[in-house]
């Protein structure tokens, strides 16, 4: 198990875990990884997403009103992990149900499951020494977010405290498909190339497969979200891993 993008396009795909159901999540998951997926992100659904768009707030609202928590997600992680054990699998989370659990005893359950990584989108690099000091004590990589508008510093501590990957967010506001990628993510993967060789990703807004080409000029992985996650809301009851795997390979140029 490990991050890696030996192969170009890098494809991170992100999944709100237990929408439409767990079952429905692991089949996708699978998807994925067979048409192309790298990485898998595996987003804990939480009641106050306020860093997604609608597509995804709704998707958590849907897992979280069918009962999916914590525990659950990282059931699913070492399920995944048991079925494709080559692939990446980042665990995706607000930082609250993460503390409700207890950082010692969520990063040893990480660990566990099978996990290579976490990231924890309201989790600030200035205020991360004991969850950095976890991390490091269970083996796992901390994803961080860098934004166009953080300067130098801060990019600099983000890469040094990152590993794995980094995860560069192609313009600032909240995630959702978008119908070009701005030039700050260029702009954005240079300046932070300037103080790290771990591959970088670029996220928010890559919907289409000249998306992922575009970013791949200048990027290590694309990071593709909403837009699966629309795709599995659109589908047919049953046929939404069928659907996410073609989408997945489209984007991978398969």
């Amino acid at each position: 198990m490990s991050i890696t993008f030996q192969t170009k396009p890098g494809l991170v795909v992100y999944l709100t875990a237990g929408d439409p159901s767990l079952e429905a999540t692991y089949d996708i998951a699978l998807a994925a990884i067979d048409n192309g997926a790298q990485v898998i992100e595996l987003g804990v659904p939480f009641s106050d997403p306020l860093a997604d768009g609608p597509v995804i707030q709704r998707a958590s609202e849907r897992a979280v009103g069918r009962g999916v928590r914590l525990q659950d997600v990282l059931q699913l992680c070492g399920q995944i992990r048991a079925a494709r054990p080559a692939s990446g699998i980042i665990l995706f989370s607000y930082l609250n149900p993460v503390v409700r659990m207890g950082l010692p005893a969520f990063c040893a359950a990480a660990k566990a499951s099978g996990a290579d990584g976490v990231l924890l989108t309201d989790m600030i690099v200035e205020e991360a020494t004991e969850y950095l000091a976890e991390m490091r004590r269970n083996d796992l990589a901390p994803v961080f977010l860098a934004a166009p508008t953080s300067p130098d510093e801060r990019l600099k501590a983000i890469a040094e405290h990152s590993r794995g990957f980094v995860y560069a967010i192609s313009r600032v506001g909240i995630t959702g498909k978008q119908d070009a990628i701005g030039s700050d993510a260029e702009q954005l993967v240079r300046r932070l190339k300037q103080f790290t060789d771990l591959p970088v990703a670029v996220g928010f807004g890559i919907s289409r497969a000249e998306h992922v080409a575009a970013v791949m000029q200048f990027a290590d992985a694309a990071v593709v979200g909403s837009a699966i996650v629309q795709l599995i809301e659109e589908s047919q009851p049953g046929d939404e891993a069928r659907a996410v795997g073609d989408f997945v390979r489209g984007l991978a140029g398969k």
